[in-house]
């Protein structure tokens, strides 16, 4: 893992079209390094979570190069490397699991981030039906332990129309986004077998997403 933070932590500091081309082969290493960190967190949580057994982890980590057409930040590359380990692959919207490696602002996150409408939908009457079910699962030790809560970002400030505005399950309702992230630190990712704490996080989360998959069927 040291070789993806020392190319990411250079890449911070040059990122330019020129710099990238010039240390290609320092990419490449790091690259094929996180290759093999998602393949060995795959074959980790294969164990567990069946559904990933076809899951391909070079076909699992996003492109380094940034889209540019609509942002003011012209920079050509990210400063990350991540992998979104799904069922489907990884623009597939069943919920999974993602790693994020930066330096500084690494983390794991389990869940579903951005469902389309109807999934949403979807997602928000499983919780009403099934609250009681759905509060054990973010609200065991363990998982508390990991995640602590679900994601709040962009949550609405209202219950949802089609709801009461007492419903128990009121704060969890408002959530667009079904995401439990954990944060790492570089000392964590650098660890000997890292992989192995990395699936032994996600096994927390699978609950979470049997859940949220449960909904996407309906």
């Amino acid at each position: 893992m040291k070789s993806i933070l020392s190319f990411l932590n250079d890449l911070k500091n040059h990122n330019s079209r020129e710099w990238f081309e010039l240390n290609k082969s320092h990419y490449q290493k790091a690259k094929q390094d996180f290759i093999l960190l998602t393949q060995q967190v795959i074959e980790e949580c294969v164990k567990f979570d069946p559904l990933l057994i076809d899951t391909d982890a070079a076909k699992s980590i996003f492109r380094i190069n940034r889209d540019v057409r609509f942002s003011k930040d012209k920079s050509p590359y990210k400063t990350n490397f991540g992998a979104s380990i799904n069922p489907g692959g990884k623009k597939s919207m069943i919920p999974g699991y993602y790693i994020h490696i930066e330096p500084g602002k690494s983390f794991l996150a389990a869940g579903c981030y951005m469902p389309e409408s109807t999934f949403l939908s979807a997602i928000r009457q499983e919780i009403d039906y099934n609250f009681e079910e759905f509060s054990a699962i973010v609200n065991n030790q363990d998982f508390r332990a990991d995640f602590v809560k679900l994601s709040e970002e962009d949550a609405l400030k209202k219950t949802p129309k089609g709801f009461e505005k007492d419903n128990p399950a009121s704060e969890f309702l408002k959530l667009k986004h079904f995401i439990a992230v954990k944060d790492l630190t570089d000392d964590q990712i650098i660890k000997p077998n890292f992989y192995k704490e990395v699936s032994k996080t996600f096994y927390t989360a699978l609950e979470l997403n049997k859940f949220l998959r449960r909904a996407k069927e309906v």
